[in-house]
């Protein structure tokens, strides 16, 4: 916009410059003094002086972006806020998004004559080196319960899968049923009916050492209080949402009903995230990613417009384009609603301060405007610029002023464990 601005200057101003040499020339040619004709001349030059069009931008850019920061809204550069006003799919990363990330082991399940604290001391030792906030989880369980962890050796992360290292000469595999299958572990029927009635409320995670399947750990997460509330004011901006998740699908819709969200794509690898955003892309869809994790930079970074939360990887902070500070996923419409009302004070200031200064030629060219009337005027309307743009720090979050059907759920919802992204 700002460069629209500076485009229709290049051409206004030598066409300002002809109008006033034209009302000279006319002037003159009609009869009337050199000085009447040149004081009609003057009064073109000043009433047209486009100062009004060169502060339009950049002040509403200024405003906006300071009252973002005072919000926890940081926007990394102005062409960001025109990508806001054509989004129209906005894209939620589950754990530490729409959940508060913060994961807790709820149950233990052992197959027979597996003792529960060897399970969680081993399989607590191998997710001790992983960064993984299901494996932390576990972890912290294990070492409450079973006291000082083993270290491990031979530690490797398999990519959505889960982990594998060893622990007191035994080979140790944790994560997805597929993992331990593809080494011929397979979950005795008991496990494998715990597990599956696990994941309608949680994540389950099967563990197994010396060839075979020793035990099933459940891990639940919670919904953030005010996500129910932001995805409502989401769609209220006209966005549609979709959740987005490793999680298996029976997980992930139980929360997805929770907050409000229709469409959900779930079971999906980390690498996958980023072909999930070029499809919808490629749908013609204008597309915003919200996610705070390392598994979620690439999807951030291909999204039309990234939002990170400030409460996240500072892989994925690097690679979005907004960055909200307090994590709380109501910043998110917040960040869109100022970014458009940004853009409208742009827009305002752009189209008054040319339009004033068009309609104010013919006036000075037929010599009802003097100098210094023209001058007054053509101040006022930078001053008009200025002022609109300072509207914009009174822009106020909608946190603090729930809609009362987002108030009512909030009230209503009672607490539930949700899964968190396996693995």
């Amino acid at each position: 916009m700002q460069r629209l601005a500076d485009r229709v200057s290049g051409i206004f101003v030598p066409i300002v410059i002809a109008i006033a040499v034209a009302t000279l020339g006319a002037w003159l040619g009609a009869g009337f003094p050199a000085s009447a004709a040149f004081t009609a001349a003057v009064a073109v030059l000043i009433i047209a002086c486009p100062c009004a069009l060169g502060l339009a931008t950049p002040t509403a850019l200024l405003v906006g972006t300071g009252r973002g920061a005072q919000m926890g809204i940081l926007i990394k550069g102005p062409e960001i806020l025109e990508s806001t006003r054509k989004v129209d799919t906005v894209v939620l990363d589950k754990t530490g998004t729409v959940t508060s990330g913060r994961m807790t082991l709820t149950a233990v399940h052992t197959a027979e004559g597996v003792d529960r604290g060897e399970l969680l001391r081993l399989a607590g030792a191998v997710e001790d080196a992983s960064e993984h906030p299901i494996a932390q989880a576990v972890a912290a369980a294990a070492t409450r319960e079973a006291g000082t962890l083993p270290l491990v050796e031979g530690f490797a992360a398999i990519e959505g899968r889960g982990v594998q290292g060893v622990v007191d000469g035994r080979a140790v595999l944790v994560g997805r049923d597929s993992l331990l299958a593809e080494w011929s572990q397979h979950l005795p029927a008991a496990l494998a009916a715990a597990k599956s009635e696990a994941e309608r409320r949680g994540t389950a995670i099967a563990v197994g050492w010396d060839g075979e399947a020793r035990g099933v750990l459940v891990v639940a997460d919670t919904v953030k209080p005010t996500s129910a509330q932001a995805i409502a004011q989401l769609k209220s901006l006209g966005l549609a949402p979709i959740l987005l998740t490793g999680d298996n699908r029976a997980v992930a819709e139980q929360i997805a009903a929770e907050v409000g969200i229709a469409e959900v794509i779930a079971e999906v690898l980390p690498k996958e995230k980023v072909d999930v955003v070029t499809r919808l892309q490629s749908e013609g869809r204008v597309v915003a990613m919200i996610g705070d994790g390392v598994n979620d930079a690439a999807a951030l970074a291909q999204a039309d417009l990234g939002l990170a939360m400030g409460t996240g990887t500072d892989v994925a902070i690097e690679a979005s384009d907004i960055t909200l500070v307090r994590g709380d996923l109501r910043s998110a419409a917040d960040a869109i609603r100022l970014s458009r009302k940004t853009l409208g004070a742009i827009k305002g200031n752009l189209f008054w301060a040319f339009a004033y200064n068009v309609a104010a030629i013919p006036l000075a060219a037929l010599g009802l405007l003097n100098p210094m009337l023209a001058g007054a005027a053509m101040a006022f309307s930078s001053v008009f610029v200025v002022g609109n743009s300072l509207r914009l720090r009174s822009f106020r979050s909608q946190a603090a002023d729930p809609s009362p059907a987002a108030a009512t759920a909030s009230r209503e919802r009672t607490p539930q464990t949700v899964s968190a992204e396996t693995i």
